[in-house]
């Protein structure tokens, strides 16, 4: 593992780290050694064996701390890796630029579906590498302009007929009083309405975080995508805590309960597709997660493509409405 990725270790991820530690160790000592071969053949077995067991049996606390690695591409990573030519636009025209979301017209890679070189709107959450551009982005908690921008420019890709590709990795809408003052709700809620009733193609690929309304403000679409260690939720496992427990300390327990995964949440028809993760997560090998994602937003976007616009419309209310379970009192 490379001495980067030690600095951002996971707990339950140490005694793995230090197996692999004495490996690479063996295998410095055992360079031509022929008497260490079968010593260091069996400790390679025992690291394979351990990360299986680790990986394979996730909890879902756990793949929250995964989906919040500092090392798993963001949205602007999936930006360079999946489209070229990407021309950012900023501004919602009525109070400023939010550069929690980015947003701009780019040129699909293309995958192995073949769904090549078309022109799509990108809008996707943003949260900063470093101190200053994690400030700057306000962690890719957005505010109300950020919603209005990413809302002006569907409604301009929906004007030229260009698909939307939307990218959710944020830990909830920014929560300060000015955000609030200036219509935080508001923003969310219109473009809920934008979205049901845009006239092309909308996918959506939730690439770490996607929590509550933060989420949902740039998250409606005619196909949901997942990474396999990615959530989405109502609300964060630590909000949800402090609320029932009056305490962060029983966000694992919050965590079981609210059933954010991928499978759970494609269990309840809420997430179309589960796009795999290198072992260990997506910032493990960041080239295969974004190979994975393109081929399966590929796929997607030829899928719904095919549709005409009025099955497509009818298709994303029906979607929508069919989310959660609810029973009628008829008495």
């Amino acid at each position: 593992m490379p001495k980067a990725r030690h600095k951002y270790l996971l707990d339950f991820e140490r005694p793995l780290a230090e197996l692999e530690e004495k490996l690479e160790e063996m295998r410095r000592l055992g360079s031509g050694a022929e008497d260490l071969a079968d010593q260091v053949a069996d400790l390679a077995a025992r690291v394979e064996e351990l990360r299986g067991s680790i990986y394979q049996n996730l909890t879902r606390w756990q793949r929250v701390q995964i989906a919040r690695h500092p090392l798993r591409p963001y949205t602007l990573d999936y930006i360079d890796a999946l489209t070229t030519g990407f021309f950012e636009l900023r501004g919602d025209r009525l109070f400023a630029d939010d550069p929690a979301i980015v947003s701009g017209f780019a040129t699909f890679r293309g995958s192995v579906s073949g769904y090549i070189n078309r022109t799509v709107l990108v809008v996707g959450h943003q949260k900063g590498r470093n101190t200053k551009e994690r400030q700057y982005r306000r962690f890719g908690m957005p505010n109300p302009e950020g919603y209005r921008k990413a809302g002006r420019l569907m409604r301009l890709a929906s004007r030229y007929g260009k698909p939307i590709l939307c990218l959710l990795d944020t830990p909830g809408a920014y929560p300060g009083m000015e955000a609030e003052s200036r219509g935080q709700a508001e923003a969310i809620a219109h473009n809920l309405l934008v979205m049901s009733r845009l006239r092309v193609p909308i996918i959506v690929v939730i690439i770490g975080e996607g929590a509550s309304g933060g989420a949902l403000g740039i998250g409606q679409g005619d196909r949901m995508l997942m990474l396999e260690n990615a959530w989405y939720s109502v609300i964060a496992p630590e909000s949800c805590s402090s609320i029932l427990w009056r305490s962060w300390d029983f966000k694992e327990e919050a965590a079981r309960a609210l059933r954010l995964t991928a499978t759970d949440l494609q269990e309840v028809g809420i997430i179309d597709t589960i796009i795999p993760e290198p072992v260990g997560g997506a910032h493990r090998d960041p080239r295969a997660t974004m190979t994975a994602v393109r081929d399966a937003v590929g796929a997607a976007m030829k899928e719904v493509s095919a549709l005409d616009i009025d099955t497509l419309l009818r298709e994303r209310q029906r979607r929508f409405d069919a989310v959660g379970i609810f029973t009628e009192d008829t008495s």
